[in-house]
């Protein structure tokens, strides 16, 4: 599985996504998560299975929707960003990914 996580500069989504990847090892689940910003998603999100949004910049949902036509994206729970909680994050993808 490989998800985007889009964000505004890269700095606490990166946190997050160092623990997506320590949880997906102990799971032992496959699992590729990259953070990029907002600007750089045109150029990559056709490589990945979903893009999740952080909180910080969910203003642009919609906007990368637009981009992102055909993948399926979502905003982030602020709760769960701001708390890292990765089991509810990766409950989220799959139900993007069950649509």
């Amino acid at each position: 599985m490989k998800i985007l996580l889009c964000c505004a500069n890269g700095l606490s989504t990166s946190i997050l996504m160092q623990k997506m990847r320590k949880w997906g090892k102990e799971k032992g689940i496959e699992l590729e998560v990259i953070a990029k910003p907002s600007s750089d998603i045109e150029n990559v999100y056709k490589d990945y299975d979903c893009i999740l949004v952080g909180p910080q910049i969910a203003y642009q949902l919609e906007e990368i929707k637009g981009i992102a036509v055909g993948k399926p994206v979502d905003k982030i729970n602020p709760a769960d960003y701001g708390l890292g909680n990765v089991e509810n994050i990766m409950k989220q993808v799959h139900k993007l990914l069950d649509k």
